[in-house]
């Protein structure tokens, strides 16, 4: 099978494609902009590859939660390339990109949402698929989602943000994140990992129904709200 994936749902921006088991990848840190590096690297990959563009079999996206930028740049590239190429897609949720990319078991996924808030799930990953068992929510970091039992891993820069106040919320659930864990993001070789086997088996999309997974439902707080959240005027 041949797939072509994009992240760029937090800095890390990343391009990855799979052509029958072999793999090539292009990514880096962006705090801000880097969108225009998608394209170029996008052609890159598919020159390296020896193929065109059409001759893929699907185009797989990282669907978020993340910034609201990001997401819809990975959502709207996946969308103009597979309308040109008659290509169908598939989003998959960042978070659950983050728990594979981890390397853990069961893991608790957290990134930073900025405005003193997460993105937070948990997942178990069995066989090498990560399996929801607290669904992705964005809160402030002291209302995070407790995972029932121990024994979790966590990862993702919203540990590295707000460490002691997940770490006063999880308590002893969640063993006390490595810097390296801290400092993992989702990336498109994880995205394409999960996306392999649900184009196989028929799970893509036509590029109209493409959508981001937004969570949040608000890009902005009122001077009350950033207070109440541990924010200044």
């Amino acid at each position: 099978m041949k797939l072509l994936a994009l992240e760029t749902s937090t800095a890390l921006l990343s391009v990855a494609l799979s052509v029958d088991g072999q793999w090539w990848e292009r990514r880096e840190h962006h705090p801000n902009g880097g969108s225009d590096r998608i394209l170029p690297w996008v052609r890159e990959l598919l020159a390296e590859a020896g193929l065109s563009l059409a001759e893929l079999d699907g185009i797989a996206f990282g669907a978020g939660p993340g910034g609201f930028t990001g997401i819809r740049l990975s959502c709207g590239i996946a969308q103009g390339l597979a309308y040109g190429a008659d290509l169908p897609v598939l989003g998959v949720c960042s978070l659950e990109a983050l728990a594979l990319e981890s390397g853990a078991e069961r893991v608790y996924a957290c990134l930073d949402a900025r405005m003193n808030e997460v993105y937070a799930a948990a997942y178990e990953v069995r066989d090498g698929t990560p399996v929801a068992l607290l669904p992705p929510v964005v809160v402030p970091p002291a209302q995070a989602p407790l995972p029932e039992g121990g024994g979790w891993q966590g990862a993702g820069d919203g540990f590295s943000s707000y460490g002691e106040a997940l770490a006063a919320r999880l308590g002893d659930a969640v063993t006390p994140v490595q810097i390296s864990l801290a400092a993992l993001l989702p990336t498109a070789r994880a995205v394409l990992r999960l996306a392999l086997p649900r184009f196989a088996r028929g799970e893509a999309v036509a590029a109209a129904q493409a959508q981001p997974l937004y969570v949040r439902d608000k890009v902005a707080l009122t001077t009350a709200e950033r207070l109440a959240r541990g924010g200044v005027r």
